[in-house]
């Protein structure tokens, strides 16, 4: 192999990223771009040889372009590197090459492995190279460019959510080559710092002659320098042929003409010439590996050109000799370049290279090969209409259709370009039409998605209305993501005008899409009626899936409009159908369980909420849901931050992030980046920006759309800039958000929320006057609703007011009814900051050990719930709350602010009935907080409570 030249940079930069890999700043991804022939390639492998001197494990793949339709091609081909059968083996090793493969082993049943949902598949992957990274690890993956799209969406999550430990993800790509989305992603990367961007330019000209031509005359070496453009394959090609020969002018003279391959046509030609000297049957055995690809082997070499076992291993044997192919893992060939694989599948026969694709689909089906193995070959092999053909393709696509959607989707796009357009296959194309539809938006393809479904509804006219009304269900929700709600509401609105009209299963489908796109543009009492009529017709028709779903979605619409009561009636009928329901009647409409569960949220019932998200998340990785599962996951996450779980909280927002970035709707990843802001503007320490900053790309994202998702978005960029210490933004961002002053494009039930926030900003900008007028419309608001932690939201924006108006005391209580509110329905959060506000104000008032017990309290719930921001905020008025104060004993450190208060003046000897006349409450209530306080104190008397209640007085 040529000696590396011109890269001692990039070499310096790699062996730097080996010797600190692991540590919490060095970058988990090399991206090594660049031109064909640039040295890409090599640079990989000498960084593999260094990892490999350096003791990690190295597991190279490689993508190729005529395997861009097996999905996750590229990182089976890289675990096909390791032996997981051999005794030092790491159990991981096998787990990985397992889960990898499933997605083409797959049963055919739904609930198999290859049904599992594909971004549950990304985690799964990334702690297994955790794991196998204890030890180092180094995966590098080469021709990037070509990777099939599941391998694509691995990197981008792999780039996103950096695996922990010592593991290094590699990788090389042609840069003009690349998708956009995956250009995207490791750009990213690279502005956060988790990616290490190599791009790699043209050799220097003097290092490149005094490397790789410093046998020839300077001025020859120079014509042939400047020919190569620098390029390190095209000069060692050039350099060959003048070694050989050539004359300069004949080389140069084609070194600009580009063929198909990529490849200039006289470096194909060169590159092609060794193989005029092979015989006839080695040259069949060359094609034969080319078009194989996986499948190379000697017994399928044998079947698919004809040649007996004997003859084939007598050629590759040959061909071995002469290094025109490589022994690969697992009994495999391979030639010993891609870039030799492309110029020789490009060159060979049309007829026989498709009758190696012909051969090698019959022998893997009568090995017992899966439809998804053997679509590939199949694909390659059609010339024209084949039934059984296209049956193979069919199924596969249903097996891809969770877990590589995106394959799905071609692989009938191939079967209905074959189709004939005759009367007795009408209904099968708009059967596979429609499923195309579905792979298509899954994978991301909205608007080819609805062109298609479109036409759908137009042919399918009066002769298929039920295959018409699934196309308009289906068209609904693409139309909704792609921000077109009212086109969406208009052709739902069409498709229940038609006589006859739909079954009664396809009216509550309908109906509960109408309701969906009323709920997202803040309209839902105009489809308050349609919901009520999807139950009503369930009910008859008695279906219970139905008839849950169409309740859980009444629930989350009235919980939205702020009707509390009505909203608890529907989720208490809803829950009580959808516990009933097994599994798989909640399959075919598992959204319930995403609207039941954020309506319990909104009603502040987090544990039935979290009940029903678990549920749910298990529901949609198992039968392939994908779409389904950002809604699940922001639910989660915001089920889990506001009951004071932020690590798990931002895990969830980030995975939703993810499906909604691979989905490709702008509505929907504004909506997971909000509620991602929110995770972040609390998790992250003071000061840090990448909450703002995920904000703002919220806000973008949702660009001008005006439904719920994209009032959320500004909502969250205005708590973010307030944070950032900008209240005038902040402001302008949650009006932009509500439409004016009093919010009346935001659905009653977050108002209080933004009215707190804006009542503060408004103070922070010197306008207290609008801050009155805030704190009054935040308790009016809240006093509607009936939650508790509304009213606590309320009580905030009345003690701000009443704080900045000088009356502590008022502010003080005020603080503490709503900690004792957030406490009380289980917002701990919330809780930790109404507290870090209330202690400085105690402080002021001359009650110190008060003040301290709610600074321990706050600064406790907010370590255990990882809330970084109210942890600095704790340690900034740490000194003027606990300056004077005593420690309280660690037997007293579970009590309450509240408890403490009590706990307290028992230690000065005062009654009951006492307690209750200074704290203002009921003799029966300081009985609840003593018998509280003996059990998380573990004291078995009122003298043994005040002798330890006593220091802290």
């Amino acid at each position: 192999m040529a000696r590396l030249v011109g890269r001692s940079a990039e070499l310096a930069q790699l062996d730097a990223l080996f010797a600190g890999l692991g540590r919490s700043s060095a970058p988990a991804v090399v991206d090594i771009a660049g031109e064909p022939g640039i040295g890409k390639s090599r640079l990989l492998a000498e960084a593999c040889a260094r990892a490999g001197r350096a003791g990690f494990t190295v597991l190279r793949g490689l993508a190729t372009e005529y395997e861009q339709h097996l999905p996750f091609q590229a990182f089976t081909d890289a675990f096909a590197d390791a032996d997981p059968g051999t005794p030092d083996a790491d159990p991981a090793l096998a787990e990985a090459v397992s889960v990898l493969h499933g997605i083409r082993h797959a049963p055919g049943d739904a609930s198999g492995s290859g049904a599992a949902a594909r971004f549950g598949r990304h985690r799964a992957i990334a702690a297994l190279l955790s794991r196998l990274g204890e030890r180092g690890l180094v995966l590098a993956i080469d021709d990037l460019h070509w990777a099939d799209p599941a391998s694509r969406e691995l990197v981008d999550h792999l780039v996103r959510h950096p695996v922990r430990g010592r593991v290094l993800l590699v990788l090389a790509r042609r840069a003009r080559q690349t998708p956009t989305s995956l250009t995207a992603a490791l750009t990213r990367g690279a502005d956060s710092g988790a990616v290490l961007h190599l791009a790699l330019e043209p050799l220097p000209e003097q290092e490149a002659i005094s490397g790789l031509a410093c046998d020839l005359p300077e001025d020859r070496a120079r014509r042939l320098y400047a020919a190569s453009d620098g390029n390190p394959l095209y000069l060692l090609s050039l350099l060959h042929a003048y070694r050989n020969g050539a004359p300069l002018p004949g080389i140069t003279g084609h070194a600009d003409a580009i063929d198909t391959a990529g490849v200039p046509g006289g470096l194909a030609a060169l590159l092609l010439d060794e193989l005029t000297a092979l015989s006839e049957r080695q040259l069949r055995i060359v094609e034969a590996v080319a078009v194989l690809g996986d499948h190379a082997g000697t017994a399928m070499l044998a079947v698919t050109t004809g040649l007996p076992v004997q003859d084939v291993e007598d050629a590759t044997g040959a061909l071995v000799a002469r290094d025109v192919l490589r022994a690969g893992p697992g009994g495999r060939w391979a030639l010993r370049h891609p870039l030799v694989r492309a110029l020789v599948y490009e060159n060979a026969a049309p007829g026989r290279r498709a009758e190696v694709h012909r051969r090698a689909a019959r022998e893997l089906a009568r090995r017992g090969f899966p439809a998804t193995e053997r679509a590939h070959h199949v694909e390659r092999a059609l010339t024209g209409w084949d039934p059984e053909a296209a049956a193979v393709l069919s199924e596969a696509a249903a097996r891809f259709a969770s877990t590589a959607p995106a394959t799905a989707a071609h692989l009938l796009d191939v079967v209905l370009a074959h189709l004939p357009h005759t009367p007795d296959h009408v209904r099968r194309r708009a059967e596979l039409v429609l499923a195309r539809a579905r792979a298509l938006g899954v994978s991301g393809n909205l608007r080819e998605s609805r062109d298609l479904l479109h036409s759908l509804i137009e042919a399918s006219g009066r002769d298929h209305p039920e295959l018409r009304a699934e196309a308009v269900a289906q068209c609904a929700v693409m139309e909704r993501h792609l921000g077109h709600s009212p086109e969406a509401t208009a052709l739902l609105r069409r498709e229940l005008s038609r006589r006859p009209g739909p079954s009664p299963r396809q009216t509550v489908s309908l109906r509960l899409a109408l309701g969906m796109s009323a709920l997202l543009t803040a309209c839902y009492p105009q489809a308050r009626a349609d919901v009520a009529e999807a139950v009503a017709v369930a009910r008859c028709d008695d279906d219970p899936t139905g008839e849950a779903a169409a309740l859980a979605l009444a629930a989350l619409g009235e919980a939205y409009e702020g009707e509390t009561a009505a909203a608890l009636r529907f989720a208490d009928a809803a829950r009580s159908l959808a516990d009933a329901l097994t599994d798989p009647d909640l399959t075919e409409l598992c959204e319930s369980l995403v609207w039941l569960a954020w309506a319990e949220t909104l009603l502040e019932r987090y544990g039935d909420a979290e009940r029903h998200i678990t549920r749910g998340l298990d529901i949609v990785r198992r039968s392939g849901q994908v779409h389904v599962l950002p809604h699940l996951l922001t639910s989660r996450a915001f089920v889990h931050l506001t009951t004071g779980r932020l690590p798990s909280a931002l895990e969830a927002a980030e995975e939703a992030e993810s499906v909604a970035r691979a989905a490709g709707s702008s509505d929907l990843l504004a909506f997971t980046l909000a509620i991602k802001t929110l995770a972040l503007l609390l998790a992250r320490p003071l000061g840090n920006a990448e909450a703002l900053a995920t904000g703002e790309e919220a806000v973008a994202a949702a660009g001008g759309s005006k439904g719920w998702w994209a009032a959320l978005a500004w909502c969250m960029l205005g708590h973010a800039t307030y944070v950032s210490g900008d209240p005038h933004r902040a402001q302008e961002a949650i009006l932009t958000a509500g439409g004016g002053p009093e919010l009346p494009l935001l659905q009653p039930s977050i108002r209080p929320g933004q009215l707190d926030t804006l009542t503060v900003v408004a103070l922070a900008a010197g306008d207290a006057e609008q801050a009155g007028r805030w704190a009054a419309q935040a308790a009016r608001e809240a006093d509607r609703l009936g939650l508790g932690g509304q009213r606590a939201a309320a009580l905030r924006a009345e003690a701000a007011l009443a704080e900045h108006r000088g009356d502590l005391g008022k502010a003080t209580r005020l603080l503490d009814s709503a900690a004792r509110e957030y406490a009380h329905c289980g917002q701990t959060l919330w809780e930790s900051y109404s507290l870090l506000r209330a202690a400085p104000l105690v402080q002021r008032a001359g009650q110190g050990p008060r003040a301290a017990a709610m600074w321990h309290r706050a600064h406790r719930l907010a370590v255990g719930g990882g809330a970084r921001l109210l942890v600095d905020l704790a340690e900034l008025i740490r000194p003027q709350v606990l300056a004077e104060a005593p420690d309280v004993p660690a037997e007293l450190a579970e009590l309450t602010a509240r408890e403490l208060e009590v706990a307290a003046l028992v230690a000065e000897g005062l009654s009951n009935q006492d307690i209750a006349a200074r704290l203002h409450l009921s003799r029966r209530t300081v009985e609840t907080h003593l018998s509280s306080i003996y059990r998380k104190a573990s004291v078995p008397s009122r003298t043994a409570l005040a002798a330890l209640a006593w220091k802290i007085t």
